[in-house]
Formats: C-alpha cells, sequence, structure tokens
C-alpha cells in the first residue's frame, strides 16, 4: 500500500510501522516539517526517493499527495472481540454498515479518535474499507484507532449484545440522541449514505437513535451525523466518570 500526505506518513512513523520505501517531491523549497521528516525516515534507514510532482502524483493515484508518500504493508486491522477482551472500562463501539465514500470513512475515523471510541468494525464487502485515500482524510489517526472488519455484521451484534452492551441504529425516525444514556458499554450503527442502516442489521439493534432536526430537512452526511453522537457520548461518559 503506498500511503501519502504529511500527517499520514508522519502517524506511519509515530506507530513504527515497518517502512519500506519514501517518495518525496525533489524541490529546493521544503518546508522545515518535510525536511524534519525526511530527515526521521533516513534514521529509519528508510530508503528515500526524490522525484518529480507527475511521477509522484502516479504513485499516489491522488494530487493531494503534500509532497511526500511512503510504501508499507498492507493496513493491519484489528481483532474485534480480543480489541473487546483488553478493555477495563465499559466498550465504545462504531459500526459502519456499507458506508462506501472513503472521505466519509475517514473523517468517522478521526471523529472515533478523537471521542475516544474504543473500536470501529466495517464489514467485509458492501463498505469502503482502510485504503490510502481514507488514510489520508483520517491525517492518519486510523493507525491509532483499533478498526476491524467482519463477514456477518448481524452475527457481531448478536455477540456485542451477549457482551452486554446496548446496540443502537442511527436512523431518521429514532429516539433522540441526547435522551440516550450512552454511559455504559454501547455501540452506534451508522448506515450507507444513501439507503441508510440495512434491514437485517437494524432489526439486530436494541434500540434506534437519531438527531432531530430545528427545521424540516433531509439527514446529515453521515460523517456529520457519527460526530454529533459520539462527541455527546464523550460528554456523558467523561460526566459520569468525574
Amino acid at each position: 500500500m503506498v500511503i501519502y500526505g504529511r500527517n499520514v506518513v508522519r502517524e506511519a512513523i509515530k506507530a513504527r510501522l515497518h517502512i519500506k520505501r519514501a517518495y518525496i517531491l525533489d524541490s529546493s523549497n521544503l518546508s522545515r516539517e518535510m525536511k524534519q521528516t525526511e530527515n526521521e525516515l533516513r534514521h529509519l534507514r528508510v530508503p528515500v526517493e526524490k522525484m518529480k510532482e507527475e511521477k509522484l502524483k502516479n504513485i499516489t493515484h491522488s494530487k493531494d499527495h503534500q509532497g511526500i508518500a511512503a510504501k508499507i504493508n498492507d493496513y493491519k486491522y484489528a481483532d474485534t472481540f480480543k480489541t473487546l477482551d483488553r478493555l477495563e472500562h465499559p466498550p465504545f463501539v462504531v459500526i459502519l454498515d456499507q458506508v462506501q465514500d472513503p472521505h466519509n470513512v475517514g473523517a468517522i475515523i478521526r471523529s472515533a479518535y478523537g471521542a475516544g471510541v474504543d473500536l470501529l468494525i466495517l464489514p467485509k464487502r458492501g463498505g469502503c474499507l482502510v485504503t490510502p485515500a481514507v488514510l489520508k482524510t483520517s491525517a492518519g489517526y486510523a493507525f491509532r484507532l483499533s478498526i476491524s472488519v467482519e463477514t456477518n455484521l448481524a452475527r457481531v451484534i448478536e455477540e456485542l449484545k451477549k457482551r452486554g452492551i446496548w446496540v443502537y441504529a442511527a436512523t431518521m425516525k429514532g429516539k433522540p440522541y441526547y435522551d440516550i444514556d450512552m454511559t455504559g458499554p454501547i455501540a452506534f450503527i451508522f448506515g450507507n449514505e444513501g439507503k441508510g442502516v440495512r434491514r437485517l442489521v437494524m432489526e439486530k439493534s436494541d434500540g434506534f437513535v437519531s438527531i432531530p432536526m430545528a427545521k424540516k430537512m433531509d439527514s446529515l452526511n453521515v460523517s456529520v451525523s457519527v460526530a454529533v453522537i459520539l462527541f455527546r457520548a464523550m460528554e456523558m461518559r467523561n460526566n459520569a466518570n468525574s
């Protein structure tokens, strides 16, 4: 996998990933930050290749490379239940049911990490997994957040419920998010940008959560909905522990 972007490469260094090779824009106007990153890479004995803008675009398949890229092994996903078993506090989980836009997934990862989510679960099929574009939008925080992939979300939800985790699916007709007790073991399901949460997945949940609107309008972008609910959950959980 070729990752790109200043923050992403720096997060890869912090995560102590094995970086096979780095690619940096051949320019005399590199920023101090970029030079520092290059020095760190060379200190780690990572081969650094300088290249022109067009070649860097070809390698990253993006114009948004910010002058740096790196080749790493494929993203390493967490194990869902081993991750939960290691927790010493009530689990805080997010499940994405076939969210397909990499920019949405990246933004959700960033919000989930900031709100203190313990685990993000993605479906093996039908949704976006962790790609270079997702890593870029997440600003590299996907390297810090535990993210797992599951073949059967309905079965996983059943197992979460057996472990005492309350599972809520986000829908327009759910209970207002500020009326839900989010202080205990909890998981939120957010659905596809157009179709929402699938019926079978919805039926496995304990309840439904919504974001009331002051004026009549379509639903919010899924990444915005996630942020609203997760940071409310963070507030409740922090208050309960203070």
